[in-house]
């Protein structure tokens, strides 16, 4: 029996804490970068020092990063908390911050000389408070007067309420929210600033690095990094910031050490996530394999911070988020003078985490490969005392076929609807479902909905939910009546047999 000790349940209470806050804001972030990119590809080629000057479509570059963006991520972030409703609301509230800033920063102005004026600060971080509490707030009072309207005045009573709540909220974003977002953004501006000049910014891999591989970065790029790139980008045309935590150097650099130094499965499935994280940009792929031994995010780090370096030595950057993290996505948001520095950045990074990388993985390879041989001589055995292998159910399939449980849920459950959940719900559940179907395919299994999504929208519908491990507490949350499985690897987690087998003996066992 295992037993989990206080400070363990607090610590991945805590995790899973950060990791909720997280997916709030990539959901309101990530839906929208199309139109970052959208402003990035508009910047890279009519502001002045662009790849085509034009001085009539420049000014679109100010309306969109000022009022657009912050609008549509309010208005998305309403969306997730009361749908239209809230989003409308949400929309309506966040331009109370927006009118806020600029009226504060001209007020400032006014006693400034005219070389030493503030620019104007850029509402995402305005929009991400605004957005739950208008979205919520107009949820409350929504349920204080559920099912006491007279019929027939139903339309009046909720658009005058949304439209009067939404005329409160915009005087609480032009006062409060508009000076603390004002404030925030100064000192998160000059906390960077600060970095940059004392040649401190790689330090910030050592947060960054460890945040990633446990789901945890979410919170701080989209929360952080975005808003402040953004913000830089607007300025100066691109920002180093984009590249923290974007850069595939150190995930390829690992997947690499173990396509040539890993044994077993590890090694023979590292190629091919390799592939995937590097120009599919999915870098969730490469977390299993540093989290089966956690030593190797110390190559991680040091890949990192080299990638920072070399970004900062060239003084690079690029001109937009890259969303996804591949290579692809890099070049083409790198600043047009920037392509030395930023591909070096990627090549010595992933340089740094190989060779780090290797040195670990040879230092463990005794202890791994007597482990690896335990592991097969023990699956051996159990093939040996079953007596047969082809029909034999393993795992998941054997407790369905009894009726057993499987995360605590009765796997007696008919399994027709699939969902793979992660952070955000279109990089590393999107590839899972795809390979999932596959293999459905394959098995000639057909009638099963196979679908990704963000774990946050889990509505309790889906039959099983198969997860990431370190996300599969917030899964079971969200989703308490859905059968759980938890996979190490997207890519080719042996569960996925198992699931198909399960399907199959149901199929069997029915009429």
């Amino acid at each position: 029996m295992t037993t989990t000790s206080p400070a363990a349940t607090k610590s991945g209470g805590l995790r899973t804490g950060v990791q909720r806050f997280g997916t709030f804001l990539s959901g309101m972030i990530m839906p929208n970068i199309p139109a970052l990119i959208a402003w990035g590809i508009i910047t890279a080629f009519f502001i002045p020092v662009g790849w085509t000057p034009n001085e009539q479509l420049a000014t679109l570059v100010g309306p969109i990063i000022h009022y657009l963006l912050p609008i549509i991520i309010a208005y998305t972030g309403g969306t997730i908390v009361y749908k239209t409703r809230g989003g409308v609301v949400a929309a309506i509230a966040v331009m109370g911050a927006i009118a806020g800033s600029d009226y504060l920063i001209a007020q400032v102005n006014a006693t400034l000389p005219a070389d030493n004026q503030l620019g104007q600060i850029h509402m995402f971080i305005g929009a991400m408070i605004m957005a739950p509490l208008a979205a919520y707030s107009m949820k409350w009072l929504d349920s204080l007067w559920d099912g006491k309207i007279r019929a027939g005045f139903e339309m009046l009573v909720n658009m005058f309420s949304a439209g009067i709540w939404g005329f409160v909220l915009v005087v609480i974003g032009f006062y409060p929210v508009a000076w603390l977002v004002n404030g925030l953004m100064n000192v998160l501006s000059t906390a960077v600033n600060w970095l940059v000049e004392t040649n401190l910014l790689p330090l910030t891999s050592i947060l960054i690095e460890p945040a990633k591989v446990f789901f945890l970065n979410n919170a701080i790029n989209h929360g952080v990094l975005t808003p402040l790139g953004t913000q830089q980008a607007a300025e100066s045309g691109k920002s180093i910031l984009f590249l923290l935590e974007a850069n595939p150097g150190p995930g390829v650099g690992l997947l690499l050490a173990f396509t040539i130094f890993g044994i077993g499965a590890a090694r023979a499935s590292a190629p091919g996530a390799a592939v995937i994280q590097f120009v599919g940009g999915i870098h969730e792929v490469y977390f299993p394999f540093a989290l089966m031994k956690p030593v190797l995010i110390i190559a991680l780090i040091a890949g990192g911070m080299t990638g920072v370096t070399t970004n900062m030595l060239f003084g690079t950057g690029l001109i937009a988020p890259a969303a996804p993290g591949s290579i692809i996505a890099v070049l083409g948001q790198t600043f047009r003078t920037d392509y030395l520095g930023v591909i070096l950045s990627v090549i010595l990074s992933a340089a740094v985490t190989f060779i780090i990388s290797m040195i670990i993985l040879r230092a463990s390879r005794k202890k791994d490969l007597a482990k690896e041989d335990a592991f097969a001589a023990a699956v051996a055995q159990t093939t040996a005392n079953k007596g047969k292998s082809s029909d034999a159910l393993s795992g998941l399939a054997a407790q369905a076929a009894a009726g057993s449980t499987a995360g605590g849920v009765a796997t007696d459950r008919k399994i027709e609807n699939v969902v793979f959940a992660c952070d955000a719900g279109m990089g590393s559940s999107a590839m899972g479902a795809s390979v999932l179907r596959n293999k459905f395919k394959k098995a000639g299994v057909d009638g099963i909905t196979v679908t990704n999504q963000a774990i946050a929208n889990l509505d309790g519908t889906a039959d099983l939910v198969i997860t990431q491990q370190q996300l599969t507490d917030r899964a079971k949350s969200q989703s308490p009546n859905s059968i759980h499985v938890s996979v190490d690897n997207f890519m080719n987690a042996p569960q996925y047999e198992e699931v198909v087998e399960m399907v199959r003996e149901q199929r069997k066992e029915t009429p």
